[in-house]
This record gives structure tokens, sequence and C-alpha cells, in this order.
């Protein structure tokens, strides 16, 4: 793809605290010069940034991402913080790949607060990159508008997918070579195929508020002698409902490749009960 000489990236920076951010500080002081298309944020560990934060950073128009952190066996925050971030990129890039975005538009890098040298290299190396790649979604041939469909369906099942792959993300190998196979396209695919949705049927719901209660994120609507809905919109796919739910009740379906049923009407929803 032909790209103007005048395309000028967005990249979002999250930048650790006590070594990259020290690093693109030194390279500030000594003039070390490198591409001014990265704006910074800066964040106490590298393990801090979360998969939505990337995404995120894609939805609202930068054409890359960058993380830096200390370098392996040497985070200053959280011993294990750059093993973190080390786990959740590569899965990010796959999720990325997923959504027909170049994962080279992703990059981590190791610097220490005195390789300014180091910071400025790296730099220079990812803009020429992204220069190269073009803007975001022109680079790939896909419309804003697809990409943001793309998006939107990775972001709402990040909750979901951060629980299905919490073992692996909690991985520490100082071994950096095997995070390269630790997810494969067909597990990825596996995650969108099957993530589960939660649907109360309303003929067997009592209205006893327990999985009201339980849901951490409030996507259940209900009260005293009222049907309880699930607002799929806010649904994070944990199945804390389906396990609170009382046996003899039986109310909360797990549904795997279906649709779900409509939510019954709001004037339908009061429990009579028996006197």
């Amino acid at each position: 793809m032909s790209i103007g000489h005048d395309f000028r990236p967005k990249v979002v920076g999250f930048l650790c605290n006590w070594c990259c951010y020290g690093g693109a500080d030194l390279a500030g002081v000594s003039r070390f010069q490198y591409p001014p298309f990265i704006r910074v944020v800066r964040l106490m560990c590298s393990g801090r940034v979360d998969l939505s934060f990337i995404f995120r950073s894609f939805m609202d128009g930068a054409d890359a991402v960058f993380i830096g952190g200390c370098h392996i066996n040497d985070c200053h925050y959280n011993t294990e913080g750059n093993y973190d971030a080390l786990s959740m990129t590569h899965l990010c890039k796959k999720l990325l790949e997923r959504a027909g975005i170049d994962p080279k538009r992703l990059r981590l890098e190791w610097v220490s607060a005195g390789e300014g040298i180091r910071f400025a290299e790296v730099m220079k190396d990812f803009g020429k990159e992204i220069k190269k790649l073009g803007p975001l979604g022109a680079g790939e041939g896909v419309s804003r508008e697809e990409l943001q469909r793309r998006i939107n369906e990775v972001v709402r099942l990040i909750p979901y997918i951060k629980l299905a792959k919490r073992e692996k993300l909690a991985l520490h190998d100082p071994d950096e070579a095997r995070y390269e196979s630790l997810y494969s396209k067909e597990e990825i695919d596996a995650l969108f195929r099957d993530a589960p949705s939660y649907y109360i049927d309303p003929a067997k719901c009592q209205a006893c508020m327990i999985c009201f209660k339980k849901c951490p994120v409030e996507a259940i609507d209900g009260g005293k002698n009222r049907i309880h809905v699930i607002d799929q919109g806010k649904c994070i796919k944990c199945g804390t409902c389906f396990e609170a739910c009382p046996p003899r009740f039986n109310a909360v379906a797990k549904i795997i490749g279906d649709s779900i049923p409509e939510a019954i009407p709001e004037g339908q929803r009061t429990i009579v009960r028996k006197k």
C-alpha cells in the first residue's frame, strides 16, 4: 500500500515508571533523536497494562501501541509484573490478528532507566515500521466501520477471555521463547466460538435475589417478587449466576452456540405469591 510522506502515526505508549519511563526521560535530556509519534501513559508497572487498554487505544484512533517495561527478573514494582505483560502481549497479538489488525502494531520492549539510547533506537525502528504499515484500517484494507465492529467484538469478550486464560496469563517463565507458542490460532477461535451466554428462565426464576446480589458487575436486573433478567451487554460471562442459582430452582441456563431467548416483557415480570 502506498502511504504519503505526511503520514504521522499516532502511537500510544504505556511506560513503566521505574525503567522505561526513565529511559525515555534520559533520551530526552540527552537529546537523542527519535520520531515524536508516541503519546506516553505512565504506569507503575508494565504488568498493569490490560487488554482493554490496548483495544480501546485502537478504538480511539491509535495506529500503534507500545509497551515498555523493566528487563525480565528486574521488575522494580512487582517482581513478576513484566512476566504478566509478556503473556498478555502475546495473547493480545493473537486477538489483534483475529480482528484483522496487523499484530506488528503492538510492540513490547524492555528498557532500563539507563538505556536512553536504546529507547531512542526502539522508537525509531517502531516508528519506521508503523509508517510502512500505514494508518490503522487503511493499512489492512478494512473500513473504519468494520474495524470498529471487530474491535467491539473483542472488547465485549475481554473479561471472559481473561477468566478463561487466567492460568496462561499467570505464566512466569524466564524463557521468553516459550511465550511465542503459548496461544494458538485454534485456541483463540475456540474462545469466540465457545463463549457461553447465561439466561434466566422466567418460568423457573423465583426472584430469590441470590444471583442478583452475587453478580460482580451488576448485570442482573431484578428485585423482590420480580423475575430477574440478565443484561447481555453488561454480562462478562463469568458464570457466577449459574453457580449461585439454587439447584431446586435451576433457573439459570448456560447457552453455547445458540441464540438467547428474548427477555420477558417488563409487564410480566411480577411474581404473584400464593397466600
